[in-house]
């Protein structure tokens, strides 16, 4: 990964970012599909480290794990109207 990469990943994910992971396959311990969690730092390497909303924090590796980032409303619980 080349320097404007991560420089790009810093701006897309900065801290507070809400990002739901598809699938880590190359970890002994993945985080489950469809987890989501919040961006804490993109480091120098641009590994987005993040605090997963199941208690787990670890790193997504862009070029390896695949994830999105999420707005608000797709996590909210529908507000029911009376």
């Amino acid at each position: 990964m080349n320097r404007q990469q991560i420089l790009s990943y810093k701006e897309m994910y900065p801290k507070g970012t809400r990002v739901m992971l598809d699938s880590m396959d190359d970890d002994p311990r993945p985080v489950p599909p469809g987890t989501t969690g919040t961006v804490i730092a993109v480091d120098d390497i641009g590994t987005i480290h993040c605090a997963f909303d199941n208690g787990r924090q670890l790193g997504i590796c862009p070029e390896v794990d695949s994830f999105h980032k999420i707005e608000p409303e797709e996590t909210e619980e529908p507000v029911m109207s009376m």
